[in-house]
């Protein structure tokens, strides 16, 4: 599978620890920062979901509380990006909510956790039936 990774200085050590662990099993595709200077959570978050929506596969994206990357993913159409603090959220978010972006919280976060959490949104696929009829409601919001 194809994943983008994306965050802010205050994760980049979280998620280069995440980078390699993801080469493992998936074609993992690094979209900054790509250092710990401080940088703007937004931008790295725009270029994620981008290339999630254009590329229709699973992004992760974390900062230091990952509500900054989370609350800027979720302005973009096509977006269903959850915070996810444990493997029941990252769980429960993809059987009922579809969600194609994982939000991790960096400073909040141990990396191995953060692997169990990433596993977990990874492998869950979403249960569809009377889910999908919500998910299709939540895409239509604003227009």
């Amino acid at each position: 599978m194809k994943i983008f990774i994306a965050s802010d200085h205050a994760a980049f050590n979280e998620k280069t620890i995440m980078v390699e662990y993801l080469k493992k099993n998936h074609e993992v595709v690094d979209l900054g920062t790509h250092s710990t200077e401080s940088t703007n959570y937004f931008e790295w978050a725009k270029k994620l979901v981008q290339k999630v929506v254009e590329e229709k596969t699973q992004g992760i994206l974390l900062c230091g509380s990952g509500q900054g990357v989370c609350m800027t993913a979720n302005r973009f159409k096509g977006i269903r990006a959850a915070l996810c603090r444990d493997e029941d959220d990252a769980r429960m978010t993809r059987l009922h909510n579809d969600a194609n972006v994982l939000c991790i919280a960096g400073r909040k976060t141990h990396p191995e956790f953060m692997k169990k959490i990433v596993d977990v949104f990874l492998s869950t696929e979403f249960e569809g039936g009377r889910h999908q009829t919500r998910v299709d409601q939540f895409n239509n919001l604003g227009e």
